[in-house]
């Protein structure tokens, strides 16, 4: 759901007092990533640096092509590795079973420009692995678009004519997540329960992500910064760029879901994230109606019918191993939150 630029930044304008890189801050990690130090895979590893609940993270990301792709003449052999991955951070108290709480606090770019790439195999008009077809695919192409912070832009230059338009900032974390279940490792490519790869424009300031814990300390990793991003990321990528993020975490003890979920102020998400694409969105729907459920006190039979007549769908992306879906519905259509002995909603309070 893309942001309108007066909304995005009046929530930067918003954002705690605490400045970047302030010396002695209170309950915040730092931690700078390279080439040399990135992972590649959701996944088992040596944590950078243990957070406990209610800290912050401030570290920063490579874009999704390394920060290799700076030129003309630049090209996709150049890279090393796809999405790389900042982290694991091992957030201390989580446990299996659990879940993972991710504030976004900040999201900074990083880079004067970023990068937007067409590539043979990837992109949803493409022949790829998973869609074989016959014809040829599509050239190796790149764009690269300026940032210009003073109108909070980029620009896209046509390669074939003289057209050129500018692009409303709309930054977030295309890759967000945790180490999946029973000991696997999974591509900085897919996304799955875990998060992963989500290519979801809600991993931005004023957003809550929920996340399962699947091993001890979660082992949350974060990367694949977007400028900005169309729905469906049809041709592969958003604006790829490097970015400087905040992010609070906290645990809820004992409370399971199975799927990732974001909240902010004015709306409940679920996210699904599968192929076909008709399964997503049953996973996303699904999840929506167990929360509403779970939360708010409705049954799962109102909370079907209320949502096909009050619910939206986000096409996050149709280009990755699985396709991923938000469904989300307004809190103005739901009763207050249920004060359930024995559990907590969602949100954490500190």
């Amino acid at each position: 759901m893309p942001m309108k630029i007066p909304l995005a930044l009046a929530m930067l304008v918003s954002l705690p007092a605490l400045a970047w890189g302030q010396p002695g801050a209170p309950g915040v990690v730092r931690y700078e990533a390279s080439i040399d130090t990135v992972k590649y895979l959701f996944g088992p590893a040596t944590p950078v640096a243990h957070v406990k609940p209610g800290q912050v993270i401030e570290a920063n990301t490579l874009d999704a092509f390394g920060n290799v792709l700076r030129k003309p003449g630049d090209t996709l052999s150049m890279v090393e590795g796809g999405n790389p991955l900042t982290g694991p951070f091992y957030v201390e108290g989580a446990q299996p079973g659990d879940t993972l709480v991710v504030k976004v606090l900040d999201v900074q770019l990083d880079a004067d420009q970023g990068v937007g790439v067409l590539g043979p195999g990837f992109g949803a008009l493409n022949s790829t692995a998973y869609t074989p077809m016959l014809q040829p695919p599509l050239p190796e192409r790149i764009w690269f678009y300026p940032i210009d912070k003073a109108t909070n832009t980029a620009r896209f230059t046509a390669k074939d004519s003289s057209f050129s338009v500018a692009i409303p900032l709309h930054p977030f974390l295309g890759c967000l997540g945790v180490a999946p279940a029973m000991g696997e490792a999974r591509s900085s490519a897919t996304p799955g329960e875990w998060g992963g790869n989500m290519d979801s424009p809600q991993v931005t300031v004023g957003h809550t992500v929920y996340l399962p814990v699947n091993v001890p300390g979660a082992l949350l990793y974060f990367g694949d910064g977007h400028a900005a991003q169309g729905d469906g990321e049809i041709a592969g990528t958003g604006i790829e760029i490097a970015m400087r993020v905040r992010l609070q975490v906290d645990v809820l003890k004992g409370q399971t879901i199975a799927w990732p979920r974001f909240e902010n102020e004015r709306s409940l998400m679920a996210l699904g994230a599968i192929r076909p694409l008709d399964d997503a969105l049953r996973i996303a729907f699904t999840e929506l109606i167990g929360w509403i459920k779970a939360d708010y006190g409705l049954s799962e039979l109102d909370s079907y019918e209320l949502l096909t007549k009050v619910a939206r769908i986000h096409l996050n992306e149709m280009v990755d191993p699985n396709y991923v879906v938000v469904a989300s519905i307004d809190k103005q259509f739901l009763p207050p939150r249920a004060n359930r002995p024995g559990r907590q909603a969602l949100t954490p309070v500190h």
